[in-house]
């Protein structure tokens, strides 16, 4: 019996790219798949490819920003295939200002799809889920959360996608739901637009994206099927970090003994010399970058 055999699965955004990745391969893994994009045409490609690889797989054009159009979405899948186990919260979209060039329109459409798209997902799979008996949820987040030039608004979504993890783990735990982030890295058109620019600051010899080149959506997708599958029973609320190669654990551990000052009184100058001493070697280095905090860099 293959792995993902009589379950049923929703993947987002997955006409092109990461999506249709985890697409195709829940599909060999034997999840009927429902392929969700907002470009109708091509999720319907993608369940041509399922087809003529033997799987089960039906199209959605469905817009996740759009609440009614989500509980269609999940009527779909319900409807095609009597069941729903899994929701791969893909869908979004990315788009590259500096903070004084945003456009309130992009951002607002971000947040929507980025942001509202998964929340709504979430709510009207889990409820279907939740009846069913249990089920598994991977939410596409992304390293972009930890800071990369020109990405603000994309970045700020992907965070709150990590966030909305923690969460949902923990008020779905009871109702049989796992809830886990992946932050994927794979050459995609979004990575291939990074690509072409200068990402090495004067402080780092290798940009963030080096090494990207050859690693392929396909490589990443078995971390999606594994999480979807009762091998990763027990496993919820957790971030992860998978190149196709090497995939690890992501630390967000608020409750860590982080470096400290304590002082009966404050003041705006007793911060100052606080940060002149015990706490001003502890400053960390910033985004995917590693881009030392300003005092702490070595001026010639």
């Amino acid at each position: 019996m293959r792995l993902l055999e009589d379950r049923a699965v929703i993947v987002t955004g997955a006409g092109r790219g990461l999506g249709r990745a985890y697409a195709l391969d829940l599909a060999a893994a034997g999840a009927s798949v429902v392929v969700n994009d907002v470009d109708a045409t091509e999720a319907r490609a993608v369940v041509d490819e399922v087809g003529a690889a033997g799987g089960s797989a039906v199209a959605s054009g469905h817009d996740v920003s759009d609440p009614d159009a989500v509980d269609a979405l999940v009527a779909t899948c319900v409807t095609a295939f009597g069941r729903l186990d899994g929701l791969v919260n893909n869908a979004g979209i990315y788009h590259e200002a500096r903070p004084w060039d945003e456009r309130p329109d992009t951002m607002h459409r971000a947040v929507l799809v980025n942001v509202l798209g998964a929340l709504q997902c979430q709510a009207a799979a889990s409820a279907v889920m939740r009846d069913g008996g249990g089920g598994a949820i991977v939410n596409a987040s992304s390293g972009g959360m930890f800071g990369f030039p020109s990405v603000s608004t994309y970045a700020a979504t992907k965070g709150a996608l990590a966030a909305l993890t923690y969460s949902s783990a923990l008020d779905l735990e009871a109702a049989g739901i796992r809830v886990n982030a992946i932050s994927p890295m794979a050459l995609t058109r979004m990575t291939e637009n990074a690509l072409g620019r200068d990402l090495a600051p004067s402080t780092q010899d290798a940009p963030p994206l080096a090494g990207i080149d050859g690693k392929l959506p396909e490589a990443v997708a078995p971390l999606v099927t594994f999480l979807l599958s009762d091998l990763a029973d027990g496993i919820t609320g957790q971030f992860l970090r998978f190149d196709g190669h090497r995939v690890s654990v992501v630390t967000t551990d608020p409750f860590a003994d982080h470096p400290h000052a304590s002082a009966d009184r404050w003041t705006p100058q007793a911060m100052a010399a606080a940060f002149l001493g015990p706490l001003g070697p502890h400053l960390q280095p910033y985004g995917v970058e590693r881009r030392l905090p300003p005092r702490l860099r070595v001026r010639p």
